[in-house]
């Protein structure tokens, strides 16, 4: 036996009377953690009847034992009693202590040579110091494990009924819906497509997260908006009334959905762009980053934000934002000066009486909505035939694979014809405004470069050296603008 062994149980002999509760609940659906007080109330009634010292409470709360995440109380409690701090462990019911067999025996492998006793509200006395008593802890852990796993069994099958009538399945409230997850909440309602028509204008989510903090307008847990919350919120398939189950479109749910099946599918397919940048640390912080064109590279090289200096002699050294070619140093201009001519020319083009039929011009052809979502649900049917086939043994594993290739092609490409359905001309509030000036100045960054990037493309070409022939530095050929 090792010194330290042996050390905690001379410990132990004197601490018979010192004893420690554990309480946990897997599932804290009142979120006051009023389950685990009253486990602990139990417990300390328990103790007062043994005569025993509560010295310690250890307590997990909304945490599973069958789940296997971590428990820190769990693991205090296991620390504490290894080095000898009680005699006694006080628990609502065995399976608050443990429901896996590989966790019940690392309990038994610290309590039994320290001859630490567990006492149970519910299911009495433990002795793990002898070969019945282990066995008894043994079975309980077993018949516990067992009924969790009918129980997950049992909650599965539910589940699986529930996604094949449309039904919601619980859990916290969705926002935009009542707790029920079927009655609609308007003004959330109204947040959800006001989200999604700002993201197919090119908003950031950043953007109108923060739109939604000045407001006060909360989630439906009470917290603040942040930009991956109404990602999430957004990716949903709930708000195009569709159900989810087993990370897989089932059908339709019987929920009434703010959005339509086009504009959700359109508004995910931009927020699951591997080409989006979504990192805070990455978001465009200039006009023109990313979207002016280098004028001496033939290949579409963009030009980014930097910021330049000058050093003449006998002066200080005179620092000021620029755009350089993002390949090579063969390219820079003044970036205040670069913006302030794209804004005007862009604002001016908008402003003219003829802005709305040359944006109504650049529309593109329809797409077949109604054909789409057909083929998906003739695809969804062929795959549910195939999978009872499967299931019924009138089809082979095999077979089955090669057979569902093609309609899981045919799911797909109506997905992507669905993803490019709706548009929204991220210019259209701009044209016709009283003060074009005012809505201009009112959009943030995001929305900016979405007006200038579907309306011009601006170039940045060599300038000439030297004053200009209107007395300035400015060379106005050295910036190209194309209307699209």
């Amino acid at each position: 036996m090792s010194p330290n062994l042996r050390a905690a149980i001379d410990a132990a002999a004197g601490t018979d009377r010192r004893a420690v509760i554990y309480s946990r609940i897997s599932s804290d659906r009142e979120g006051a953690g009023l389950g685990v007080a009253r486990q602990r109330e139990d417990c300390e009634q328990l103790a007062e009847q043994l005569g025993l010292d509560v010295v310690e409470v250890y307590e997990d709360n909304d945490l599973s034992a069958y789940s296997g995440k971590p428990r820190p109380g769990y693991r205090k409690m296991i620390q504490d009693l290894r080095e000898g701090h009680a005699g006694t462990v006080l628990a609502w019911h065995t399976d608050r202590l443990h429901r896996s067999p590989a966790e019940l025996e690392e309990y038994i492998d610290v309590c039994e040579p320290l001859r630490i006793e567990t006492r149970t509200v519910k299911a009495g006395h433990l002795d793990l110091t002898t070969a019945t008593g282990r066995m008894i802890a043994r079975q309980l852990g077993v018949q516990a494990r067992y009924e969790v796993e009918r129980m997950v069994e049992r909650q599965r099958r539910k589940r699986d009924e529930m996604a094949a009538k449309g039904q919601h399945f619980g859990g916290r409230r969705p926002f935009g819906w009542e707790a029920d997850g079927m009655t609609p909440i308007e003004f959330e309602f109204e947040c959800i497509r006001e989200a999604a028509r700002s993201v197919l204008a090119g908003a950031s989510l950043r953007s109108l997260a923060a739109g939604w903090v000045a407001r006060e307008i909360l989630t439906s847990t009470g917290s603040q908006w942040e930009g991956p919350e109404v990602r999430s919120m957004l990716l949903r398939s709930r708000n195009a009334g569709i159900v989810t189950h087993r990370r897989e479109e089932v059908g339709p749910g019987l929920w009434p959905a703010p959005l339509d099946e086009p504009t959700w599918r359109s508004v995910c397919a931009i927020l699951t762009d591997p080409a989006r940048r979504l990192s805070p640390g990455n978001e465009r912080k200039y006009l023109g980053s990313g979207l002016y064109l280098c004028g001496r590279c033939a290949d579409g090289t963009t030009m980014r934000a930097c910021t330049s200096n000058s050093r003449n002699p006998g002066s200080e050294t005179r620092y000021w934002g620029a755009y350089t070619c993002r390949a090579r140093k063969h390219m820079s201009r003044q970036r205040e000066q670069v913006d302030d001519i794209v804004q005007i020319a862009l604002l001016d083009r908008l402003s003219r009486l003829d802005a709305a039929e040359w944006l109504a011009a650049r529309e593109e052809d329809p797409i077949d909505v109604l054909g789409a979502q057909q083929d998906m649900r003739e695809a969804r049917a062929t795959l549910d035939e195939l999978a009872s086939a499967l299931g019924s043994g009138d089809l082979d594993l095999r077979s089955y694979k090669v057979a569902t290739v093609s309609a899981r092609n045919r799911l797909e490409a109506a997905e992507k014809v669905l993803s490019r359905a709706v548009t929204v001309n991220p210019a259209a509030a701009l044209v016709g405004a009283a003060d074009i000036d005012a809505v201009w100045a009112g959009m943030d960054l995001s929305r900016r470069r979405a007006v200038l990037a579907y309306v011009m493309t601006v170039t940045i070409l060599p300038a000439r050296k030297g004053r200009q022939p209107g007395g300035g530095y400015w060379d106005p050929d050295s910036l190209r603008i194309e209307w699209k």
